[in-house]
């Protein structure tokens, strides 16, 4: 393959990038000579490539970018001299209030839980940057509201909200499952598996 072909060039990008690459910035490969639609084209021809690889192409919110295949995530982590964090249940329940009744009041999450929340729950993923305050509830005290961030869509290789899969399941969604990161801090609860069933509904 000619080394000009505007997909072989996209594709060494993609591969090389440290972060995801926006359709914008892939055009300046070609000093916009290319539309954001051909490079859009592009983008999915090489999607379909490698749909069944060990490294899969996704579009997330900041752009695309190529990342290890979940089915693969298992067998890497025997290579590693660090066990990946897991997280607790109780952590696990509240990001997943987060992300999916956001904009939220620790007061909402409580509620739903039917707990009161430890602090460094919510911490914790703030200091991941997985979680943010998006705004002040007009009510007594002005509790702030919680949503989740770019950093979270992307670290779920997510494009959008819109992508998080259904809660119709008994179990948390499966995207929760494989989260960790050995150089988080543990909360103070007892770690327990992380897939539990959340029933949202029995709390309204």
């Amino acid at each position: 393959m000619p080394s000009t072909d505007p997909q072989y060039i996209i594709e060494a990008a993609l591969l090389s990038a440290q972060r995801p690459v926006s359709v914008r910035d892939l055009r300046r490969l070609f000093d916009d000579r290319l539309s954001a639609k051909t490079v859009k084209e592009h983008l999915l021809s090489l999607q379909a490539f490698w749909a069944f690889r060990a490294m899969v192409l996704v579009e997330l919110t900041d752009g695309w970018r190529f990342q290890t295949a979940v089915d693969a995530g298992p067998f890497l982590l025997r290579l590693s001299d660090e066990k990946p964090q897991r997280y607790t249940r109780a952590a696990m329940e509240t990001l997943a209030i987060v992300a999916y009744r956001q904009p939220v009041t620790r007061g909402d999450i409580e509620e739903l839980r039917g707990v009161t929340i430890n602090p460094a729950t919510l911490r914790q993923f703030e200091e991941r940057g997985w979680i943010e305050t998006v705004g002040y509830r007009e009510s007594p005290g002005r509790p702030a509201l919680l949503g989740t961030t770019k950093q979270f869509l992307n670290d779920l290789g997510l494009k959008s909200l819109a992508d998080l899969p259904s809660l119709d399941a008994e179990t948390l969604p499966d995207i929760f499952l494989s989260v960790g990161d050995p150089r988080d801090a543990v909360t103070d609860e007892e770690l327990v598996p992380l897939q539990k069933e959340i029933d949202f509904e029995k709390h309204e």
